[in-house]
């Protein structure tokens, strides 16, 4: 019994890859393996993941050691790719991400870059990337290439032209739920999921469910993409581990990026992996660090040059540099009295998200408390509408209400940011509208993901995604 303590379903699976594959099969090593127990009159389905772990239900042990070891290579790549954890980041931005659309995409690009080993089995029904682009987009994408060319979140935006019903009254097709979710329902005609291996089924069910979001009709190349992945086991769970700190999903994007990268290089022609693709995890600073470090270096403490007393190095040497020669006398340094000051400036014309808010709200908080910084808050948008001073760290943004819409004009919001003094100005915005005034201090401007393309008109651009 001791002996068989580590042992779970895919064990098998995973020897198999380490054989042929040893660096690129060993990726399987870095991920967390779980057997999950059926439910009475609910067995678990065969394979999924949440990002972070391969869980296995008891249909999976029946399956010839080929599809085992086929499944299991799927969904270690992908945790490797972070496709769960990338669901919830596009969904994050979005607000509506089809979950079925998104894993059809996710599994053509994963499909495609195994596809090519004989010592491993892919289900039945499993979309590949060239075959999804050709029925979707048309014309002619040979499998090398098109990995090279997309990611995941390219390739949902290629295939996601699903409309409001509203727009689309008069179309045929059937809606869909609007969100995505681990506890999304299916959008194909079969039940069960991955209960077993799947079957062809049929397209988009309408959701009459209670407060439900709007229904969205898919559009060709939607439906196009949602008939081909009809058949696919519904593996992702995003969510089911919980979100991820901005920090930790960096190191492990950043982690990951590189694991794959040498055991590529490692394996050579042997390797899990096609070729390197373009999908492979982003690494991009989380916009709190960058925040927190441009709020630390123009609000911390900076010391006053006082004529008053002599440099401790001046008063060691005492004077002198040497026996006959005497120093110019070298000024020391004490602390500023003066407070640095942060103004922050909201237009309230723009739109921003409350969860959104609610973290640079926290992020803005903890660094003026730390720094002992005052904080002056003004809001406006062709004018000033409200301006506050709150003390270190008691500032409390989650409360604004954002009308979106209407003219916005920086000038006069900008002139009385200046007219405070500040050593640092914060502007929270979608950047539509002019700024005729620059403020003496430095000025950072803060957009939500939609208006990253927004061109500042001087200052720093900082995007919040």
């Amino acid at each position: 019994m001791g002996a068989d303590i580590h042992r779970h379903r895919g064990t098998r699976a995973i020897q198999r890859m380490v054989e042929y594959a040893p660096s690129t099969g060993g990726l399987a090593l870095w991920v967390q393996h779980r057997d999950q127990p059926d439910l009475p009159g609910h067995p678990a389905p065969l394979v999924t993941t949440d990002g972070q772990s391969v869980r296995y239900g008891a249909g999976f042990e029946r399956l010839p050691l080929p599809l085992q070891t086929g499944l299991v290579a799927h969904e270690v790549l992908h945790i490797a790719l972070r496709h769960p954890q990338r669901l919830q980041a596009l969904q994050q931005r979005r607000g509506d991400v089809d979950l079925r659309l998104f894993t059809t995409c996710a599994d053509a690009i994963v499909n495609s870059a195994l596809d090519h080993l004989p010592w491993l089995e892919l289900p039945q029904g499993s979309v590949r990337l060239d075959q999804l682009l050709a029925t979707a987009l048309g014309g002619s994408h040979p499998v090398e290439t098109a990995l090279l060319e997309w990611d995941v979140e390219r390739l949902y935006d290629a295939m996601d032209d699903r409309q409001s019903a509203e727009t689309s009254r008069g179309r045929s097709g059937e809606g869909r739920r609007g969100g995505a979710g681990a506890g999304e329902r299916p959008h194909s005609g079969r039940g069960g999921g991955a209960n077993a291996q799947p079957q062809a089924g049929g397209g988009p069910q309408p959701d009459a469910e209670a407060g439900a979001a709007p229904t969205r009709l898919d559009g060709p190349r939607a439906a196009r993409a949602r008939q081909l992945g009809a058949s696919i086991i519904e593996d992702l769970q995003p969510g089911v581990g919980g979100p991820e700190d901005p920090e930790h999903q960096a190191a492990e994007s950043r982690a990951w990026s590189e694991r794959i990268q040498r055991a590529h290089a490692g394996d050579g022609a042997y390797s899990m992996l096609r070729s390197l693709m373009a999908d492979l995890p982003r690494t991009r600073t989380p916009w709190e660090q960058v925040l927190r470090v441009q709020l630390t270096r123009s609000l911390s403490r900076k010391r006053d040059v006082s004529w008053s007393r002599p440099a401790r190095s001046y008063l060691a040497n005492q004077g002198r540099a040497g026996p006959h020669r005497r120093m110019p006398f070298e000024p020391g340094h004490m602390p500023a009295k003066a407070a640095p000051r942060l103004v922050i400036v909201i237009d309230v014309s723009g739109s921003i998200a409350d969860t959104l808010l609610e973290r640079f709200a926290r992020e803005v908080a903890s660094i003026t408390r730390r720094l002992e910084t005052p904080m002056t808050l003004v809001i406006g948008d062709q004018r000033v509408q409200r301006v506050a001073d709150f003390e270190p760290g008691a500032c409390d943004l989650r409360g604004l209400q954002f009308t979106g819409g209407g003219g916005t004009d920086f000038t006069p919001l900008l002139e009385e940011a200046n007219r405070h003094d500040p050593d640092l100005t914060v502007v929270l915005t979608d950047l539509e509208g002019p700024a005729r005034f620059r403020p003496r201090a430095p000025v950072l401007w803060a957009v939500p993901e939609a208006h990253r393309d927004a061109v500042a008109p001087f200052g720093r651009l900082l995007v919040l995604a």
